[in-house]
């Protein structure tokens, strides 16, 4: 992803155009997501059913002011539950469902648990890293590693007066 973004903007710099990576440009159209779709092994396999899926929504849920502190700058312009988005605030998830916080495949669901699912709240401009470790972390992990992670990134976004970052 890093190196897409970095080529696009060389690219549209050669016609003197410029990109923006930023989840929200203008306030009626539709914003800028970077939707990460996400399985583990259990969930391909399908061994757990749709338990296992409820239960990891259930943790995500826990998490959810975390994860938009972490999911982008400005993400909340662009999590209005508006233009098939969910809330910035509230936390949902439901089958095939384009205006949730997580969408789980029609497929997904039919086959009883085996597929993946889409959290559709990360912004534009994430950090792909950090959105990867936060979403293990909470999903996988019995006990979270994350917090030095969080710390660096609070102290990173701190430092950069330009971004905004809404802080939870």
């Amino acid at each position: 992803m890093w190196m897409s973004r970095y080529l696009i903007q060389r690219i549209a710099e050669e016609f003197k155009l410029t990109i923006s990576f930023d989840p929200k440009l203008f306030a009626d159209w539709n914003g800028s997501g970077c939707h990460t779709n996400f399985s583990t092994k259990t969930m391909r396999e399908g061994t757990q059913g749709m338990k296992y899926i409820e239960d990891m929504m259930a943790l995500f849920g826990k998490k959810h002011l975390l994860h938009m502190r972490l999911y982008g700058e400005d993400n909340q312009k662009r999590l209005t539950g508006l233009h098939e988005t969910s809330s910035f605030s509230d936390f949902s998830y439901g089958c095939g469902n384009r205006g949730a916080s997580f969408r789980i495949p029609t497929q997904t669901m039919h086959d009883k648990g085996k597929g993946y699912i889409e959290d559709r709240r990360p912004a534009s401009n994430i950090d792909p890293y950090v959105v990867g470790a936060i979403m293990v972390d909470t999903a996988c992990l019995p006990k979270t590693l994350a917090e030095p992670m969080i710390g660096q990134y609070d102290k990173w976004t701190a430092e950069i007066p330009s971004l905004n970052i809404q802080k939870v």
